[in-house]
């Protein structure tokens, strides 16, 4: 999937963090509601303005990033 058709980055919308393109849905909140158990039709019913395919390109968005090699670790021993 092509995440770029359904996110956007701007440093005026939402402090700059990723959104649902057209909308002040962050990609983070999308992938907390899933980690915390959400399904795609929680999700759907929680934002309506949004589709399932902005949740696979949330994921698809998050397994970029996570791809890249910049990687940011809190080094647990400091907290």
């Amino acid at each position: 999937m092509d995440w770029r058709k359904h996110i956007d980055q701007r440093p005026d919308v939402m402090l700059g963090k990723p959104v649902i393109r057209g909308t002040r849905i962050t990609v983070e909140l999308i992938l907390e509601d899933l980690a915390e158990g959400a399904s795609e039709k929680d999700i759907l019913e929680a934002y309506p303005h949004i589709k399932p395919e902005h949740i696979r390109a949330a994921c698809a968005y998050a397994a970029a990033s996570l791809g890249s090699e910049l990687m940011i670790f809190q080094d647990v021993a400091t907290g």
